[in-house]
């Protein structure tokens, strides 16, 4: 009898978590599929034949649509529902990942990772302000955590899956109909899961407010640092496979699984610091992360040894991991009553991921791998600059 009182204690607590909540974070596990795309990069080259120049384009093709679409989802957002939205970015994502079934040329690549490009775009907008409907307001920065967390382990699982069915099955591709399969079950899941909107949601996500919001010099300066943050890490696992390959003439699937130690350190930095963060000031442990994170990819840059190189890219990852929260986490309490307009703003920041691999192509084309690591080490050294000057203490 004491048993059966405790489970039904237990089942009523968590029932909402159940039926509204658990549909939602899955949104964050299919939100780190596009993550694949840094990895891919060596595995389109190697297929087609391409110089890094033109191989370094297939991330361009991914990020340049967060710039483009993320004002007019928070639109579309404001418009039709966040549930909804979330639903709409489902289907594009499926129709993304079966592209590449069709067959394997540079032009089918571009099309199937500008529609994943697109479809996380409007997934990133509308799934983190859906969170605010699902839970308490006191338990919103600890699930937005938990949805970090959760993307994580999703980036994580891609080159171990892209390298499984590389080394395995014959053909990396088959990744694309696994993917497609999760996300299908992801928009079934929502669909039938009923949820109010508009405790907290704001029609105000006009263009005109969405880009008034960059009067604000803080805002831009946090817009900044997300733009260099993701452009950082697309950009560090497009190089380390063909780095490694150069400097420790490893094999492309034994450089690509790096990149999974790399998102496990992310991972397990994500999961640390939903802790940390709430017991020590965000600015003063995002400063001490992101000074180690410099130190440690620079020695990444210059090293030869393989357990230096294990040792500094697992440390990077685990430093750089918060990065990104706390950043969206500072700008959306800096405004409540405009979250969804500064969500959509943050998100236009992702396209960073477009930028900064195309120039590294170009660095690799005329030089080594090695010279294009400092591309992202200039790029932590900018975001720890910005972050003394427009990151608060609390």
């Amino acid at each position: 009898m004491y048993i059966c009182r405790i489970f039904n204690r237990f089942t009523n607590k968590y029932k909402y978590m159940n039926n509204k909540l658990l549909p939602v974070l899955f949104g964050f596990f299919v939100m780190g599929f596009v993550d694949m795309v840094g990895v891919s990069v060596s595995y389109v080259k190697q297929d087609i034949g391409l110089s890094d120049t033109l191989a370094n384009l297939i991330p361009l093709m991914v990020f340049v649509w967060f710039a483009v679409f993320s004002l007019p989802t928070g639109v579309f957002m404001g418009k039709y529902g966040r549930r909804y939205t979330v639903l709409v970015s489902a289907v594009i994502t499926v129709a993304a990942m079966l592209i590449p079934l069709t067959g394997s040329t540079f032009a089918i690549f571009l099309l199937a990772f500008a529609l994943m490009g697109i479809g996380n775009t409007v997934l990133q907008v509308s799934l983190n302000p859906l969170v605010s409907d699902v839970v308490e307001e006191r338990k919103l920065t600890g699930m937005l955590t938990l949805g970090q967390f959760i993307k994580a382990i999703s980036s994580f699982l891609g080159p171990v899956l892209i390298g499984l069915a590389a080394s395995k099955l014959g053909n990396w591709t088959y990744i694309f109909p696994t993917y497609a399969a999760l996300t299908a079950i992801s928009f079934v899941w929502l669909y039938f899961t009923h949820i109010e909107e508009g405790k907290t949601a704001s029609k105000q996500t006009g263009f005109n407010v969405i880009l008034g919001l960059l009067k604000n010099r803080r805002m831009l300066a946090w817009l900044s640092i997300i733009l260099l943050i993701v452009g950082f890490e697309v950009g560090l696992m497009t190089a380390v496979p063909k780095f490694l390959q150069e400097r420790c003439s490893l094999s492309l699937e034994e450089g690509a699984l790096y990149c999974s130690l790399y998102f496990a350190a992310r991972t397990l930095g994500t999961f640390i610091g939903s802790f940390l963060l709430v017991r020590v000031s965000p600015r003063k442990f995002l400063l001490l992360t992101l000074l180690v994170a410099i130190i440690c990819l620079t020695f990444f840059a210059f090293s030869s040894n393989i357990w230096v190189l294990r040792i500094c890219l697992f440390v990077v990852g685990l430093t750089c991991a918060n990065v990104f929260a706390i950043v969206f986490a500072t700008a959306i309490q800096s405004d409540a009553p405009k979250a969804d307009a500064i969500s959509a703003l943050m998100i236009m920041g992702v396209a960073g991921g477009a930028l900064i691999p195309p120039v590294m192509g170009v660095i690799a084309d005329a030089g080594t791998q090695f010279a294009t690591l400092f591309v992202p080490i200039a790029a932590l050294v900018y975001i720890f600059t910005v972050s003394i000057f427009f990151i608060k203490s609390k």
